[in-house]
């Protein structure tokens, strides 16, 4: 049995950092009590529209709101040894409908300003152990397969330091791939600095073999970037052991 926390929107109005930190601190002891290392939280896309069919769950149409929001649950729950935050959906997650082959096209300065801000606050001021990519394309390339926010955002200028996982079957598994857009790629994934496929197909395995083996592959793979994210999940491991 749990606690029923007000929704993230509701979080975002009290415009509380020390609420929300304590509910952080509060969920963590429900965390460990349940034997769970890793919470999937919290959320932080933006409100862009309405509509969304996720937006209870999204603290703001505001980035600053939302990343300091986000910062303090996650410095509330992470107090405690052995629990995690998991931030999401990163980035552009702006809707429910097709929502493995919607394409966000948006501009870098829209991308930095709105979009990736609030995550940007939250990795700077909190440093959540772990980031959840989402779904969909951002400019023609899956969130989960790009390296410029992955690695040369996330980690390079953002300096996060943890582990980056996708959102579930993003690589096959939930809606049929489209002409226009196939699924994300797991090769894509450790090609991006995205270290754990969730849940795992055997496609995904196939994909990244192939992706040692075949220099032509689109997201073609040396050994030494799969033992990067290989390094990253086991230290993981041990911080939260």
């Amino acid at each position: 049995q749990t606690t029923a926390w007000p929704v993230a929107i509701l979080l975002a109005c009290s415009w509380d950092q020390s609420i929300v930190y304590a509910v952080g601190e509060a969920s963590a002891k429900e965390v460990k009590e349940n034997n769970i290392g890793m919470w999937l939280t919290p959320a932080i896309n933006i409100h862009r529209s309405p509509l969304c069919g996720r937006n209870f769950e999204y603290y703001s149409e505001d980035p600053l709101l939302s990343g300091s929001i986000a910062a303090a649950m996650t410095l509330g729950v992470q107090a405690h040894k052995g629990c995690a935050t998991t931030i999401k959906h990163f980035a552009c997650n702006n809707q429910e409908t097709n929502r493995y082959f919607s394409n966000s096209r948006v501009s870098e300065r829209a991308l930095r300003e709105i979009y990736l801000r609030g995550f940007e606050i939250c990795v700077k001021h909190s440093q959540p152990h772990f980031i959840m990519t989402s779904y969909n394309l951002i400019n023609g390339e899956h969130a989960c397969n790009s390296k410029d926010i992955q690695t040369y955002t996330l980690r390079d200028e953002w300096g996060f330091a943890g582990v980056v996982m996708t959102d579930w079957l993003v690589t096959g598994g939930m809606g049929t791939s489209g002409e226009k857009w196939p699924c994300a790629s797991a090769a894509g994934n450790v090609k991006a600095g995205n270290d754990i496929t969730m849940p795992g197909i055997p496609s995904d395995k196939n994909d990244m073999l192939k992706a040692l083996e075949d220099p032509t592959h689109p997201y073609a793979l040396s050994r030494a970037e799969l033992q990067l994210s290989a390094k990253r999940v086991l230290e993981m491991i041990l911080k939260l052991a």
